[in-house]
């Protein structure tokens, strides 16, 4: 089942929210509403997040009407603009908008009909390219691996998360099909339970043998030997490696560290914010406290207790043994292959 797709003008996609009880699909040609999925987290991960906005303008296109070329410029800032606020940690979001707005601008025909084609096709592409880099990260990183290997990964990094076989998950995934993966421990991710509900189902879905934990057993497997290596994704990677994840993520690279396991952070390249320093500067998105405080929609602390939501965290560089990417595998330091990689794009 496909998270997301483009079906004859409308975004059609799997609201996540559902997830494992029920499959529920949706199909919108409204951008407020697709914006509002994004923003609610019926569509999520770094990367679908972009292709879902990258669709967002090209949904807003076609309200356009021959003759409104001078208004068409603004209506679809506009459009950009709204997309742009639902989700500020994921670079992913603000570089595909950044793919249509430079449609937008390359734009010098008068033909509406001319600017919707070209936004729709960009839009594919987008998706496209990004079935590519998880098919090349799974490549590369599956080399990374021990034969026989036992894996923990934290939040949920894969079909569900990408428009392809997925990030840290795609190469857990491959490491199955090749004979090389022995079992993966899921992290059940606190607070929204995105490797309870959405990793353990995909792997589910793949038949992929797989143990799922609280979070705070990590640990103890390490130290019980385990865990051969940690996977995970990431929202925005700084110039210097620093890694934007699921909050939680730095807990578990700590704990990796102290036991002297590697933790590899698998992304496409559309994941590298060029701009970002450091982590220091990653702004980080602050939930609704309700999502603490209260456990599929039943409160489950004292009434008006203060909750502190971070979605994300970052994990300095130091903690994080490789990079891997579409276009290969970065080691530290990192401001070095970082700015090998930028020479090469």
């Amino acid at each position: 089942m496909k998270p997301l797709e483009w079906i004859n003008g409308k975004v059609r996609f799997l609201d996540q929210t559902k997830l494992p009880l029920e499959e529920v699909v949706l199909s919108t040609d409204d951008v407020a509403e697709l914006a509002e999925a994004i923003r609610r987290l019926a569509i999520r991960g770094a990367p679908l997040i972009g292709i879902a906005a990258a669709y967002g303008v090209a949904l807003a296109s076609l309200q356009l009407k021959s003759g409104e070329r001078d208004s068409a410029r603004a209506f679809l800032q506009s459009t950009i603009d709204l997309l742009a606020s639902t989700r500020p940690t994921a670079v992913n979001l603000f570089w595909a908008l950044k793919r249509q707005r430079r449609i937008i601008d390359g734009w010098e025909t008068n033909s509406i009909t001319d600017l919707q084609h070209r936004l729709i096709d960009e839009a594919l592409l987008i998706h496209q390219e990004d079935y590519a880099m998880c098919e090349h990260i799974a490549v590369f990183g599956v080399d990374l691996l021990p034969q026989n290997c036992s894996v923990l990964t934290h939040c949920n990094s894969g079909i569900l998360a990408t428009g392809g076989r997925g990030t840290a998950l795609g190469i857990i995934t491959k490491a199955w099909e090749i004979g090389k993966l022995r079992h993966v421990f899921i992290d059940e991710t606190r607070p929204l339970f995105q490797g309870a509900r959405l990793t353990a189902w995909e792997m589910n879905q793949a038949n992929v043998p797989a143990t799922l934990i609280v979070d705070n057993t990590a640990a103890v497997l390490m130290k019980q030997g385990k865990i051969d290596a940690v996977l995970v994704g990431a929202d925005r990677i700084a110039m210097n490696g620093d890694a934007a994840n699921k909050v939680g993520t730095y807990n578990t690279a700590i704990i990796a560290k102290h036991h002297g396991i590697p933790l590899y952070v698998a992304a496409p390249v559309s994941t590298m914010d060029f701009k970002m320093k450091t982590g220091q500067d990653i702004p980080i998105e602050e939930r609704d406290g309700k999502e603490v405080s209260e456990v599929f929609g039943r409160r489950i602390t004292p009434q008006g207790m203060t909750v502190y939501a971070p979605a994300f965290d970052v994990t300095p560089n130091e903690l994080i043994s490789a990079i891997v990417t579409n276009r290969g595998v970065l080691f530290p330091p990192f401001s070095d292959s970082i700015r090998v990689l930028l020479s090469q794009i």
